[in-house]
């Protein structure tokens, strides 16, 4: 058994008075106004990044979109969110010139700047509004169909 799963071993038995004295010790903070099984998932959370370190950008990012949607929808299913991996280069060509996008861990560089969102740099290349996602061609439009030329 290694040091830190005995440790966790230890807090998943420890009473609630020295699971506070703990998290103090741990956070450097007073313990929140939370019961025992919290504050020990906290507790071993901050253990075990200590030992292998914190999630990614990218996954906390995920997280965060994801509770948002479950706050606002109430449901935190898939809804075909595009993911891009950290180093990915995205090429578009727009009126015979060829832009390059990174792809970094808290959005994209582009130019030498760094933007937020793929649809502020899509604006930034044609000066007209652009889904970032549909200009670099990640997404198809939804719902669209075209229409047949009229006859006559």
């Amino acid at each position: 058994m290694t040091a830190l799963e005995q440790h966790l071993a230890e807090v998943m038995t420890m009473p609630p008075a020295q699971l506070r004295s703990l998290w103090r010790d741990t956070y450097r903070c007073p313990a929140p106004d939370i019961g025992p099984d919290l504050l020990r998932r906290g507790i071993a959370n901050r253990l075990q990044e200590r030992v292998h370190g914190k999630l990614p950008n990218a996954a906390r990012r995920e997280i965060d979109r994801l509770r948002k949607r479950v706050e606002r929808t109430g449901k935190a299913g898939h809804m075909h969110a595009i993911s891009l991996k950290t180093g990915t280069r995205l090429v578009r060509s727009w009126n015979g010139k060829s832009y390059h996008v990174l792809v970094c861990d808290e959005g994209f560089e582009f130019e030498g700047r760094h933007y937020a969102s793929l649809s502020h740099i899509a604006r930034e290349i044609t000066s007209a509004h652009w889904s970032g996602p549909r200009f670099f061609g990640l997404k198809k439009r939804s719902g669209f169909t075209p229409k047949a030329a009229a006859n006559g």
